[in-house]
């Protein structure tokens, strides 16, 4: 299906130099003189190399059409994710350079959308948030009120959060994979 770059979102997959790639980031720009512009950041989901392009917002771009299948997080190596449809039991790799950070504050077992194209999987849909257990962090000392004051947090999965000082370990916070902040306790 074929889109006007114009109306390109961030999220969305084309075919752009033969390859597959993901929309990361579009700004649309407008200079005084000339025509318009739509800046976007592209990761090509094969390599995981990300470029920055400036299409010009009448140019028809070939847009993917992909589907969505939520699936159970099974496991991830040094250089891929699992994941398990949950119907078929198929099981699918995504490698690590394509699904970037986020991958790190996925717990064994949870849901997770992951895209595919023609039974290949693309990329996966990051939650908007997950809950995950503190396992390591310092207790706050007496009288330490700074405002806004934070410090570490080490993750049942591994991951590194910043959290607020009244935090101490065992507790369940919410986080955003996307930003690796810290959302709320449990």
């Amino acid at each position: 299906m074929s889109v006007q770059a114009g109306n390109l979102k961030k999220g969305e997959f084309i075919i752009y130099q033969n390859d597959i790639w993901q929309v990361q980031k579009t700004e649309f720009y407008s200079p005084g003189k000339g025509s318009a512009l739509m800046r976007s950041k592209l990761k090509n989901v094969k390599s995981g190399k990300t470029i920055d392009y400036s299409f010009k917002s009448n140019e028809t771009i070939e847009n993917l059409d992909v589907t969505s299948n939520e699936m159970q997080f099974l496991y991830k190596n040094n250089e891929v994710a699992v994941f398990m449809d949950n119907q078929t039991f198929s099981q699918f790799e995504l490698p690590l350079s394509i699904i970037g950070s986020v991958v790190n504050f996925f717990v064994e077992g949870m849901s997770v959308f992951v895209y595919l194209h023609d039974e290949t999987p693309l990329n996966v849909r990051s939650p908007a948030s997950v809950n995950l257990k503190i396992i390591q962090t310092e207790d706050a000392a007496k009288g330490d009120t700074v405002s806004n004051a934070r410090k570490e947090a080490i993750t049942e999965t591994g991951a590194t959060v910043m959290v607020p000082l009244f935090i101490k370990t065992g507790d369940i916070i919410s986080v955003n994979p996307e930003t690796a902040q810290y959302s709320g306790r449990v």
